[in-house]
């Protein structure tokens, strides 16, 4: 069961972090349709919010991917994923907007999930960490 759990844990880390590091591919892909899409919602200074938007999904992406300062990076991916659902996912009566809406909240429940489990043993936090056999 340990091995099952171990290998589970990886794929979910792949799974959940996919969204994420494919979203900043396609910020750096068009960031100027990004900017008018932002600018549609009132964001103001959309330059630097792209920036800090393809930076957060970048960094906390590769960071929980990897299971590298895995906390940290769902931290950062938190900090990004929370204020974006509430500029652009809540208009609720919008069905794709609801469905964008719960998408975000289950993402929110996986990244809470490596908070409390941790990145599993297949990580480099686990390997870093991992207690020395040499005596």
């Amino acid at each position: 069961m340990e091995k099952c759990s171990t290998a589970l844990a990886l794929a979910g880390r792949i799974f959940l972090t996919h969204i994420f590091l494919i979203s900043a591919a396609g910020k750096l892909a068009d960031p100027a349709g990004m900017q008018q899409y932002m600018a549609t919602y009132g964001m103001p200074a959309t330059r630097f919010f792209l920036v800090a938007a393809i930076v957060f999904e970048l960094v906390g992406g590769l960071s929980v991917l990897l299971g590298y300062w895995t906390r940290i990076g769902v931290i950062i991916l938190l900090v990004f994923l929370i204020p974006t659902t509430i500029i652009f996912h809540t208009e609720l009566s919008v069905q794709l907007q609801m469905i964008m809406f719960m998408k975000n909240l289950t993402i929110m429940g996986g990244l809470f999930t490596i908070i409390a489990h941790g990145p599993g043993k297949l990580s480099l936090d686990a390997l870093i960490h991992r207690p020395s056999n040499i005596t």
